[in-house]
């Protein structure tokens, strides 16, 4: 543990200035890592280690076809073609973002170390110490070195471990190493029927071999495959016959096989008969991961604390993802998740940390992959490439519901993007209408690409109505650079019921028939500023609606979740239209005949307090009777129940609901002298003592209960006559029901409804 901390401090001071990249879309998060804010990542050159990188502004850029060779202290190596197909081998210094080219040798090997070691292919081996003031600088044939047919199996630092035939297919393993201008070769094996060898890991001083050698059994001889730990200074043979010395037998490898060796575990790649594993070994105790086909050649690329980093790289500039994946090494079911969307190449650091060619969903260039904050890998950007990355949407954070009951409550959306240079629009759809809002997102002013939208509750014009929404983000990259980045899912809106609503969105629908006979719908906003009432959108219902001589809204008496209509024609006969939730209505359906015999109708106050509206209507002689609601389409109404004579010297019924407080709905009724009267129900489908409400009501030619106007849980009253339209606030009192605000409702229309419903 505190070698990883130490890690962290000399990286902090070696690499100026470079974002961790989170992950993106189609990422998994590592289990229980806190991921950084997503941003466009800026890399800039690193500084040695140890040095300051105040004032440095250089930008650490790699070429784009660059793979990663090898790493140490004070750079790395890396390895690309130039335009005629040559190798170029070039080292990045760390200290002041230089690269040197290096021209001896065309293949390069991780050495762990700042020694550049390379071959030509045909058994010529360079090394070259590439720290600050050395002048170490060597190079070797290793065929007359050894004999020919001598190959170089593994690099750790300035030390060559050579694979050396001896007879039929026999080898032995040798390391060879300069000090000072004096070669010294040491034999590091043991026994004589030695087949194969290869240096998978180290950590610097420790190095872990992979071998194979032939023994007799059973009166054959078959191949015994094995893996041991060495030390990598000194004379200690690699003694493949004693598993006491740390050797363990494993399954069959080949010069594919990786590993990985730290203070704690060993792994390698192996072979059982038809399948890839990868083998973790802890102490006496070992983990073992068996690939599906298609990762049949994954690698075991490092170690980091207890997770195990391994993938199948693919060619840098490949269009096929290669995940760099990450995995617990405690329990062989644990799951996998991808670090890097794509990678190439590794190199390893002396430190432990990975040097990693690859990209993610933000960013494509070089990466330093190390022990973060809770023990788990993180990936951070050290060079970059000049490749525009493909667009995506990286996250959403779009509410899971939204309640829009709250006066000016608003929903707030946000995406982000892997790059910033994209055009943005969001499309909200209300499932059940089709309605939809389309939106352009500003560009973010704070440079980041973080896109914004708070959505403020309307949709076509008015407030949303309830139910199901699906949101559709479509990102363009502006630069034309690969195809446009979707996103989408869906969230629920809640409102509030409303007695007088007919769209399902919780605010007051006010009817009005003009001369013509067509009927309109006004929309209200429920959100009132200042003591105004806003009208939100009108929509035409229909004509022909003369046909009637009385309209009446009545609330919900049919059993849908939203107002219904009732309407009586000249005949007589009493007609249901019922609310569709979508501002209109269904075809009428006939509920009564012989209803010529009232003048009066008014509907939507709860009389008996069974939570169902009723309707009351008064007769020729002045007696009010009540129709109680059932709630039941077929016979909404049921049977009269005389409530009382003597209403004939009012002009104007109006049932506004509970507005004082009572048990059960109340009645409005206006004399003849604009004198208006509140008549509180009881809950038993009577009526207190009238109540004087205030005079100069003759004003008004219609006087229309219409559900709670103002969003605060009480119903009001809107009031329309030809000198102007209000909107009376009920207040919740006896004595003093209302308190007028102001509406644009009707403005300048004073003259052109006959009824309003």
């Amino acid at each position: 543990m505190a070698s990883a901390r130490t890690t962290r401090r000399r990286l902090t001071a070696s690499v100026a200035t470079v974002l961790a990249v989170t992950v993106g879309a189609g990422v998994l998060a590592s289990p229980g890592a806190v991921a950084a804010p997503a941003a466009t990542p800026v890399a800039q050159a690193p500084a040695a280690p140890g040095a300051s990188t105040t004032g440095t502004t250089d930008e650490a850029s790699l070429p784009l076809d660059a793979d990663i060779v090898s790493t140490g202290d004070s750079g790395y190596l890396t390895s690309r073609e130039d335009g005629t197909g040559n190798t170029v081998l070039e080292w990045h210094r760390y200290a002041d973002g230089s690269v040197e080219p290096i021209t001896t040798g065309t293949i390069g090997h991780d050495s762990h170390s700042d020694t550049v070691v390379t071959s030509d292919g045909a058994g010529t081996v360079f090394v070259r110490d590439m720290s600050a003031g050395a002048a170490t600088s060597f190079s070797v044939d290793l065929a007359a070195e050894f004999k020919p047919g001598a190959k170089l199996v593994g690099v750790v630092g300035g030390n060559l471990f050579v694979k050396v035939p001896t007879t039929q297919d026999y080898h032995e393993l040798w390391q060879l190493t300069q000090t000072d201008g004096i070669t010294k070769k040491t034999k590091r094996s043991a026994g004589f029927y030695s087949i194969d060898f290869k240096v998978v890991a180290t950590t610097g001083h420790q190095m872990l071999v992979l071998g194979s050698n032939r023994v007799w059994s059973q009166a054959t001889y078959r191949t015994q495959f094995w893996k041991t730990k060495a030390p990598v200074e000194g004379d200690t043979a690699v003694d493949m016959w004693s598993t006491g010395t740390g050797t363990q037998h494993i399954a069959a490898w080949n010069h594919n096989s990786t590993g990985a060796v730290t203070a704690d575990y060993t792994a390698w790649v192996d072979y059982p008969t038809g399948y890839t594993r990868l083998a973790v070994a802890a102490d006496a105790t070992g983990t073992n991961f068996r690939m599906e086909s298609h990762m049949a050649a994954a690698r075991i690329e490092g170690i980091l604390w207890d997770t195990l980093l391994y993938g199948v790289p693919g060619p840098v500039q490949d269009v096929v993802q290669s995940p760099l994946y990450a995995r617990s090494t405690k329990s062989s079911t644990s799951e996998p998740y991808v670090l890097l969307e794509h990678y190439s190449s590794v190199a390893h650091a002396p430190d432990g940390t990975l040097l990693v060619r690859g990209s993610t969903a933000d960013a494509d260039g070089l990466f330093r992959i190390e022990v973060g904050d809770q023990g788990r890998p993180t990936a951070t950007l050290v060079a970059r490439t000049d490749k525009v990355m493909a667009l995506k949407v990286n996250e959403s954070k779009v509410p899971a519901a939204v309640d829009l009951e709250q006066p000016g409550s608003t929903a707030p959306m946000e995406w982000t993007l892997s790059r910033a240079n994209a055009t943005v629009d969001l499309t909200l759809t209300h499932t059940a209408t089709g309605k939809a809002l389309t939106q352009r997102l500003p560009r973010p002013s704070d440079g980041s690409s973080r896109f914004t939208f708070a959505w403020d509750g309307l949709l076509d014009g008015a407030s949303a109505p309830n139910g199901a929404y699906t949101w559709h983000l479509t990102a363009t990259p502006e630069d034309g650079i690969g195809g446009a980045a979707t996103a989408s899912g869906g969230f629920p809106v809640t409102r509030q019921a409303n007695p007088h609503d007919f769209n399902d969105n919780g605010s007051t629908d006010v009817l009005a028939r003009d001369a013509s006979g067509t009927l309109w719908r006004d929309d209200l906003f429920d959100w009132p500023t200042g003591s105004h009432v806003t009208a939100a959108k009108r929509e035409q219902i229909g004509r022909g609606w003369q046909a009637y001589n009385q309209i009446e809204a009545v609330g919900n008496v049919g059993g849908s979740p939203v107002g219904d209509l009732i309407a009586r024609d000249t005949s007589g006969g009493l007609w249901l239209y019922e609310g569709t939730g979508a501002g209109n209505f269904t075809a009428r359906v006939q509920i009564g005949s012989g209803w010529q015999i009232y003048d009066k109708l008014a509907g939507g106050s709860d009389l008996t307090g069974d939570g169902r509206p009723d309707l009351v209507a008064r007769d020729t002689s002045g007696v009010l009777w009540a129709y109680p609601g059932t709630g039941n389409a077929s016979a909404p109404l049921a049977n009269r129940v005389r409530v009382g004579g003597g209403w004939q010297i009012y002009n104007t019924i109006t049932a506004v609901g509970d507005i004082a407080g009572d048990p059960a709905g109340d009645l409005v009724a206006r004399d003849a002298y604009g004198v208006l009267w509140l008549y509180q129900g009881d809950g038993a489908g009577n009526f207190s003592t009238r109540v004087r409400v205030g005079s100069g009501w003759n004003a008004f030619t219609q006087l229309v209960g219409a559900g709670d106007v103002t969003g605060d849980g009480r119903p009001d009253l809107v009031a329309y006559g030809a000198n102007g339209t209000y909107v009376y606030r009920s207040t919740g009192s006896a004595t003093a029901p209302f308190a007028r605000w102001t509406t644009n409702l009707y403005a300048g229309e004073g003259t052109a409804f006959n009824s309003l419903a």
